[in-house]
């Protein structure tokens, strides 16, 4: 999402107008009783080394710009590593230890919901979810999380009042129901996959609005089409066509929110070809029309 990068690459550019080491700061946007949510802008490239960190609490982030390697440990496996992309959900356990790793591209951006651990196991029980374990460490895109994703994003390049508590619960709440489903297991991919992958990603990342064909994805990560689109969709859970599709309507509901473009220039903008083609897609992604869903979030 173009102006969810923008911050990520002013970053980038001081970091290489200063000959700074990789960084990570984060920026809190708001907070409550057991509850905060931040705003995590990370440097780190190929030539830093990760280090092993602790979550000191319950972290849910969702992944906004760049790509990255999560590794995590847990009573149920030894470690585990998956390939974070834009619109993949981070998921920590208090107490957790675990790694980030940027070899193969230099820095994201998060935004974090940080909960303290008796907090979030009241929102866990009252959600009607029996275990209140993660048994996972990510959620990749997914339909069911869209608009929960979308109006958590729109509150980075808003010039309203993100309701952030609302969301935080939420958040909670419809992870921990999603997290016992079916999910891609990427933890054992090679080095070289995930090296490729990330290339496609951050080539979507840069130009989600322009068409992206398979074959020009599979050249950009030096794989045959058919390899790439099995390599594609086992590290990341979706096909390059559904990837590329869900990035276009996430950054079509964040300027529905935050701005008062019309509906056609938004979806020429974003990549569709024609309006009634942007209307079915959006529909089918966040259950309303285009119109409906900007209603939702203005006022008269």
């Amino acid at each position: 999402m173009v102006k969810i990068a923008v911050e990520l690459q002013r970053a980038l550019e001081h970091r290489a107008l200063n000959g700074d080491g990789g960084k990570l700061r984060a920026r809190a946007l708001a907070k409550g009783d057991g509850w905060t949510v931040e705003d995590v802008v990370c440097t780190s490239g190929p030539q830093d080394r990760p280090f092993e960190e602790q979550h000191a609490d319950v972290a849910i982030a969702i992944v906004a710009a760049g790509t990255f390697q999560y590794r995590a440990s847990s009573r149920h496996s030894s470690a585990a590593r998956e390939l974070m992309t834009p619109g993949s959900v981070l998921l920590g356990r208090h107490g957790q230890y675990f790694e980030c790793g940027h070899e193969h591209g230099t820095g994201d951006r998060c935004l974090a919901f940080r909960y303290a651990p008796d907090y979030f196991e009241s929102l866990v029980a009252d959600s009607g979810v029996s275990s209140r374990d993660f048994r996972r460490f990510c959620l990749p895109p997914m339909r069911a999380l869209s608009p929960l994703l979308a109006r958590a994003l729109a509150g980075l390049t808003a010039s309203m009042e993100t309701p952030w508590e609302e969301l935080s619960v939420q958040l909670a709440a419809q992870t921990v129901q999603l997290m016992h489903g079916p999910a891609p297991g990427n933890g054992n991919a090679p080095p070289s996959s995930l090296a490729r992958v990330s290339r496609a990603v951050r080539a979507i990342e840069r130009n989600p609005h322009v068409r992206l064909t398979l074959a020009s994805l599979a050249r950009e990560a030096g794989l045959s089409p058919y390899h790439f689109l099995r390599t594609f969709e086992h590290l990341t859970g979706l096909t390059p066509h559904q990837f590329i599709l869900r990035a276009r309507l996430r950054e079509a509901a964040i300027r529905l929110v935050n701005g008062r473009a019309k509906i056609l220039d938004v979806a020429f903008d974003c990549g569709f070809g024609d309006v009634s083609n942007f209307n079915r897609a959006f529909s089918a992604e966040f259950g309303v029309s285009p119109r409906a869903y900007r209603r939702q979030f203005t006022t008269s």
